[in-house]
C-alpha cells in the first residue's frame, strides 16, 4: 500500500528534516515496508535517502527559466526528487490550475520519468448533483492524461472532505474508487479528511490502495500509526 503525507504550506525546514526522522526511525523499528512518500513545503525540500520519499508538491513545467514564484526540473534535480504531486484540489480551485495547464505539468514530468501522484475529485454541489454527474466531472480530470503511464498513482480526493473532517460513508468511497478503477490500472488512493481514527477502516475498504493525507499528518506519531495500520493489513 501507499501512505502518502502533504504537508502543504506547513512547517519550517528544520521542524521538515526532524519529521521526517521521526518517520524513517518508526520504519525502521517497526519493519514496516509500504511505499511512504511525503511532500513537504518547496522551502523545506531536502535531499533524502531512506525508506520515504520525498516529492515535490508542485513545480512548473520548464527545467529553468524566466517564471517568477516557481521552480523547475533544475530546483528537484538538486535534491535528487523524482516525485511529484500533480492537480491538487486546492492547485485547481485555489491557485486556478487549468486542466490544460496540468496536462502540461503532467506531460513533461512523465517524459522525465517522475513519479505522479495525480489527483482528481469534486465539490461538494457537483456531488449533489448526482452519482452520475459526479462522475462526469471527475472524468474531465482524466482528459489529456495519460491513465496507463507506468509510473502513475490516482489519488481520489471529494473537494469538499478535505479540511473539513467530514468524509463520504464507506459505500460511497468503494463505488467511486470501483468506477475509477475501470479507467486506470494506477494504484488508486483516497484522500478526503483521513485522519489516525479513520485510517484504519478506510484503508480496509475494497480498491483502496493507500492515502493522500493532509493536515492529519502534520503530527508525524499520527501519520506513523497510518502507516503502520497499512503495514497490518498487508492488501
Amino acid at each position: 500500500m501507499i501512505i502518502a503525507a502533504n504537508l502543504k504550506t506547513n512547517l519550517t525546514r528544520e521542524k521538515t528534516n526532524k519529521y521526517i526522522s521521526e518517520v524513517e526511525s518508526f520504519l525502521r523499528e517497526k519493519n514496516i515496508s509500504e511505499e511512504v512518500l511525503v511532500f513537504p513545503a518547496t522551502s523545506s525540500l531536502i535531499a533524502h535517502s531512506g525508506a520515504v520519499t520525498i516529492g515535490a508538491q508542485n513545480a512548473y513545467p520548464t527545467i529553468k527559466g524566466a517564471f517568477t514564484g516557481e521552480i523547475g526540473y533544475e530546483q528537484l534535480e538538486e535534491f535528487g526528487i523524482k516525485t511529484i504531486l500533480i492537480g491538487h484540489s486546492e492547485r485547481r480551485h485555489v491557485i486556478g490550475e487549468t486542466q490544460e495547464e496540468l496536462v502540461k505539468k503532467f506531460d513533461f514530468y512523465k517524459e522525465l520519468g517522475f513519479k505522479i501522484v495525480y489527483c482528481v475529485g469534486e465539490p461538494l454541489e457537483v456531488r449533489e448533483a448526482g452519482f452520475e454527474n459526479m462522475m462526469e466531472y471527475i472524468s474531465k480530470q482524466y482528459e489529456g492524461i495519460d491513465t496507463s503511464y507506468e509510473n502513475l498513482i490516482i489519488a481520489y480526493e471529494p473537494v469538499w472532505a478535505i479540511g473539513t473532517g467530514l468524509t463520504p460513508t464507506s459505500e460511497d468511497i468503494v463505488a467511486i474508487h470501483g468506477e475509477l478503477k475501470k479507467k486506470s490500472l494506477a494504484p488508486l488512493l483516497y484522500g478526503g479528511s483521513v485522519k489516525v481514527t479513520n485510517a484504519k477502516e478506510v484503508l480496509a475498504l475494497e480498491g483502496i490502495d493507500g492515502v493522500l493525507v493532509g493536515s492529519a499528518a502534520l503530527y508525524a506519531e499520527h501519520f506513523c500509526t497510518m502507516c503502520e495500520y497499512a503495514q497490518s493489513l498487508n492488501k
